[in-house]
C-alpha cells in the first residue's frame, strides 16, 4: 500500500465552515472552502466516499485501479520520472520541491476561492510552475540538443470542448497564458514557433530572451545527455538527467462544476530541434470535458501522443461506462507501457473523484481538499508506481 501523503496547513477563512481532516494522515484543523455540490455522490464502482474533505486511502495500491482521493478541487503535478528517494533527498530539496508544488495548488486555490472560473485555477497554478526553475517548463525548461529552449503549452476548457495551444515559443515567459490567449483570442487551436511567439507578444505577454531560461541544473543535464553515448554517466547525472523529462499541469473544477486542464512543458532534454511531444496536443497532453474528466500528463510523449492518452482516458468513460480511477489506470498502466513508454497523469472528474496512476517510477504531485488541505506526493514510498 502506498503511505499517507503529507498535508499542508492552509490559511484559515472565518468566513468558512470548520471541518476536521482526518487525524489518519495528521491533518490540522482547517476551513472547508465550498465548491459546488460537495463534490458529488462516489463514483460508480469505487468506495463509497467520507466525508468531504478526508482522504479515502493513501494512494491505490500497485496493481489496482482506485481513486486517490475524494473531494478534490485542483491538483497539479511536477513531472514524471526517476523519484525522489528519501534517504538522498536532503530537507532543503525536500522542502523546496513540496513548497513549489504547494505554492502551485495555492495559486490555483487563490482563484477558485474569489469566485473564478476552472480555466483561469489552472492556468494560475501552471504559471506558479512554469517559474519555478525546479520543473521542466517555463524558467525551467530543458535544453535542445543545439542547446536551445523550446517550450510548448495547452490548455482546454471542459463546458464546451475550447482549446488552445503553442508549440516550440522561445520568448515567452509563460507558455500557459499563450495557450489560453490562443483559445480566447483567435480562430485557432494550436500555433507553433514564431508564430506563436509573436502572437503572444502583441497579445501583451511578457516576452524573454533565451538567457532567462538557462539554469545550472538543465546545463548540467544536457551535457549528461551528451556523454551517454560514449560512456557510463555518474549516478547524479543520470538522475539529473531522468527529473529533466518532466513536465507540468494542473487540473481543476470550479463552484459551477466546470471542468479545466493545463499542460506545460519544456520538452525532452537533448530532443532535435522542432520536436513536438504531447504537451500542447489536445487529447494527448490535455484534455478536458465536464462529461468525463480533466486530464493533464506527463512522461513519454512520442507515446502519449501514439495512444492518445488523455482523450482514450475520456473516451473509456464516455463509451466504455468506466470510472476516472479505472479509466485512468488501463490508460497509463495497461496501455501506454504496451507502446514502449511509461508516464503519469492526474485525472480528476466533476464529482471530485481524483486519481494520479503512473507506470514511471515516480511522479511529483499535489492537490487540494475542498476543506483547504493541500496534499504533496513527492517521494517513491509516497508515490509508487501502479504497475
Amino acid at each position: 500500500m502506498r503511505s499517507r501523503p503529507r498535508p499542508r496547513r492552509l490559511a484559515s477563512r472565518p468566513w468558512t465552515l470548520p471541518v476536521l481532516a482526518a487525524a489518519a494522515v495528521a491533518a490540522a484543523l482547517l476551513t472547508a472552502v465550498p465548491y459546488g455540490a460537495g463534490g458529488g455522490p462516489a463514483a460508480d464502482g469505487a468506495p463509497d466516499a467520507p466525508a468531504a474533505g478526508r482522504l479515502t486511502a493513501a494512494g491505490a495500491p500497485q496493481g489496482k485501479a482506485r481513486p486517490d482521493a475524494r473531494h478534490v478541487v485542483l491538483a497539479v503535478h511536477g513531472g514524471a520520472g526517476t523519484a525522489l528517494r528519501r534517504d538522498e533527498t536532503s530537507p532543503e530539496r525536500e522542502k523546496a520541491y513540496r513548497d513549489g508544488l504547494a505554492d502551485a495548488v495555492r495559486a490555483g486555490q487563490r482563484v477558485l476561492d474569489r469566485g473564478g472560473d476552472s480555466v483561469s485555477a489552472v492556468e494560475a497554478a501552471v504559471r506558479s510552475l512554469e517559474d519555478d526553475p525546479l520543473f521542466n517548463a517555463g524558467k525551467g525548461a530543458v535544453f535542445t540538443a543545439d542547446a536551445g529552449h523550446e517550450l510548448d503549452a495547452s490548455v482546454m476548457r471542459g463546458s464546451d470542448l475550447a482549446a488552445g495551444a503553442v508549440a516550440g515559443v522561445r520568448s515567452v515567459r509563460n507558455p500557459v497564458s499563450a495557450a489560453r490567449l490562443v483559445m480566447e483570442k483567435s480562430p485557432h487551436v494550436l500555433l507553433s514557433g514564431e508564430g506563436a511567439d509573436d502572437f503572444a507578444a502583441r497579445s501583451g505577454l511578457e516576452t524573454v530572451t533565451q538567457d532567462y531560461y538557462w539554469t545550472q541544473a538543465r546545463w548540467d543535464a544536457l551535457l549528461a545527455a551528451k556523454k551517454k553515448t560514449t560512456g557510463a554517466r555518474s549516478a547524479a547525472a543520470a538522475l539529473a538527467d531522468e527529473q529533466a523529462k518532466g513536465t507540468v499541469g494542473a487540473v481543476a473544477r470550479d463552484r459551477k462544476r466546470d471542468l479545466a486542464a493545463a499542460t506545460s512543458t519544456g520538452g525532452l532534454t537533448n530532443k532535435l530541434p522542432g520536436r513536438i511531444g504531447d504537451s500542447p496536443v489536445i487529447g494527448a497532453g490535455t484534455y478536458a470535458k465536464n462529461a468525463t474528466v480533466a486530464a493533464s500528463a506527463t512522461g513519454a510523449g512520442e507515446v502519449f501522443l501514439r495512444g492518445a492518452a488523455t482523450a482514450t482516458i475520456s473516451n473509456l468513460m464516455e463509451f466504455g461506462g468506466k470510472d476516472v480511477a479505472a479509466a485512468a489506470y488501463e490508460v497509463l498502466v495497461e496501455r501506454l507501457p504496451k507502446l514502449g513508454g511509461d508516464g503519469g497523469v492526474i485525472a480528476l472528474d466533476r464529482k471530485g473523484t481524483f486519481d494520479a496512476p503512473h507506470s514511471s517510477e515516480g511522479m511529483l504531485h499535489a492537490y487540494l481538499t475542498e476543506d483547504g488541505t493541500v496534499f504533496t506526493k513527492i517521494f517513491a514510498d509516497e508515490t509508487p508506481p501502479n504497475t
